[in-house]
C-alpha cells in the first residue's frame, strides 16, 4: 500500500507542475460559476469534515511522545497538525478541480460506466467514513452523554439525525451557498471565541499568540518531511486525502468563477489554510498549557462540526446521486430522503464494525487518477493537447446559483 501511495503522490505533483506550465493562464469557468469569496467558502468547508474540529486536541500529544514516535522529533506538534491538514496537500483537490473544469468535458472518461461505477464507490464511502469520524469522537467532545470512551446510543441518534439533515439540504444545489457561508462564519466565529478564552486572558496575549503561530513556520522549512509519509498515520491522512481529491475536485470545478489556472491553485493552498493555521494554534495553546475544554468550548467545537459533516455529506450526497441519476427529479423526494438515509446511515455502521477503511478508499481513487492519465495518453492525447480554455458553454454568470434546483 505504501508503494501504491508513493507512485500517487509523486504523479500529482509531477501533474500539478505541468498543469501550470502548460495551463496556468487558462481562465476556469465551471457549469455554476459563484464569486471569490463564495468559492473559497464552498472549497473550505466541502473539502473538510469533522476532522478539522475533533482531531488536533486529541493528537497533539502522540505527536510530541518522540520515545514512541521519533520520527515527529524533526519539527514540534504544531507543525505537524498543521503538515496533516494545510497546504502542500490542498493540491490534491486543484489538480482535480482543475481536471474536472477544463479537461474532462473533452475527455469523459468519468462517464464510463465501469469507471463512473468505481468513482461513486469511492464518494459513497469517503461520505459515510465522514459520519463515521463524527461517530467515534462524539465520546471524547461530549463525555457527560456517556463514560467519556464508548459510544452509546444518543451517539447514534444524533448522528442518524445529522444524515438526514444532510440528505434533505442535497435536495436542492440552492442551499450550497448557505451552508458553506454559514459554516465558514461559524468556525471563524469559533475561533474568536476560543482564542478570548485563551489569549485574551490576564495571563497572555497577542504575544502569546503570535510566539506560538511561529511555530507553524517550521512546517514550510521542513516541508519535504510531508510529501510522502513518514510513517503509518501520516499515509492514513494521505490516502485520507486521496479519497477526497476526486469528489471534491468534481464537485468544487462547478463552482469556478473565472480565475486563472495558478489563481486556483493559490486559491486552494493558501486561502483554506489561514484559518487552520490560527485554528490550530489556538487548539495548540490550549494542549501546550492544559487549559479545559470540557463543557461550553466542547459544545461548540460539536456544533461547528455538525455543521461541516452537514455540509460535507450534502455535497457528497449531491454528487453521487447526480452521477447515477438517482435524483429528486427522477424519484420524488421522499424516495429519494428515505433511501439515502438507508445507504449511509448502513456504511457508516460498517466503518464503525471496522469492516470498511479510508485507506481502500484512497487506493480507488489514485487508481482512478493513473487510470485516467493512460487514458488519455493511449485515446485523447491530441484533443488534450489542442486545450487552450474552459468548455465555450460555460459562462461567468454568477445569477445561475440562484437560478439552480
Amino acid at each position: 500500500m505504501t508503494t501504491w501511495l508513493t507512485i500517487g503522490i509523486l504523479f500529482t505533483f509531477a501533474a500539478i507542475a505541468f498543469v501550470i506550465y502548460r495551463w496556468g493562464n487558462v481562465k476556469c469557468v465551471g457549469v455554476t460559476p459563484v464569486r471569490t469569496f463564495t468559492f473559497i467558502a464552498i472549497l473550505f468547508t466541502s473539502g473538510l469534515d469533522v476532522g478539522l474540529i475533533m482531531f488536533p486536541l486529541t493528537e497533539f500529544a502522540g505527536y510530541a511522545d518522540l520515545s514512541a514516535s521519533p520520527e515527529y522529533g524533526f519539527t514540534n506538534p504544531l507543525a505537524i497538525e498543521f503538515g496533516f491538514w494545510a497546504f502542500l496537500i490542498w493540491a490534491f483537490y486543484f489538480l482535480t478541480c482543475f481536471y474536472f473544469c477544463v479537461i474532462e468535458p473533452r475527455v469523459k472518461f468519468f462517464e464510463i460506466p465501469v469507471i463512473k461505477f468505481i468513482n461513486n464507490l469511492v464518494i459513497i464511502g469517503t461520505c459515510a467514513f465522514t459520519a463515521y469520524l463524527l461517530l467515534t469522537n462524539l465520546p471524547w467532545y461530549l463525555p457527560e452523554m456517556g463514560d467519556g470512551e464508548s459510544v452509546v446510543s444518543s451517539f447514534y441518534l444524533i448522528v442518524f439525525v445529522i444524515i438526514a439533515a444532510a440528505v434533505y439540504s442535497s435536495t436542492s444545489i440552492r442551499y450550497v451557498r448557505i451552508l458553506s457561508l454559514a459554516s465558514t462564519w461559524l468556525f471563524l466565529g469559533l475561533i474568536v471565541l476560543m482564542w478570548a478564552g485563551a489569549f485574551m486572558s490576564k495571563e497572555s496575549g497577542m504575544g502569546e499568540f503570535v510566539n506560538t503561530f511561529s511555530l507553524i513556520g517550521d512546517y514550510f522549512g521542513n516541508i519535504h518531511h510531508f510529501v510522502l509519509p513518514m510513517n503509518d498515520y501520516h499515509e492514513f491522512y494521505l490516502f485520507w486525502w486521496f479519497a477526497w481529491s476526486i469528489m471534491i475536485g468534481q464537485f468544487t470545478s462547478r463552482f469556478v468563477g473565472g480565475m486563472k489556472t495558478y489563481q486556483v491553485l493559490i486559491a486552494m493552498m493558501v486561502f483554506p489554510s489561514l484559518p487552520i493555521a490560527v485554528w490550530f494554534t489556538v487548539l495548540y495553546y490550549y494542549s501546550a498549557n492544559e487549559i479545559a475544554t470540557t463543557g461550553f468550548y466542547n459544545l461548540a467545537m460539536v456544533m461547528v462540526g455538525v455543521t461541516f459533516v452537514v455540509n460535507s455529506l450534502d455535497s457528497l450526497i449531491r454528487l453521487y446521486t447526480d452521477n447515477l441519476n438517482l435524483t429528486v427529479e427522477r424519484f420524488g423526494k421522499t424516495k429519494y430522503i428515505i433511501g439515502n438515509l438507508a445507504l449511509m446511515s448502513g456504511l457508516t455502521l460498517l466503518f464503525q464494525l471496522n469492516f470498511l477503511e479510508i485507506q481502500w478508499v484512497g487506493a480507488l481513487a489514485i487508481g482512478l487518477i493513473l487510470g485516467c492519465f493512460g487514458y488519455i495518453l493511449a485515446t485523447k492525447y491530441k484533443k488534450v493537447a489542442a486545450i487552450e480554455h474552459s468548455p465555450t458553454e460555460n459562462k461567468i454568470d454568477f445569477s445561475k446559483i440562484e437560478l439552480a434546483n
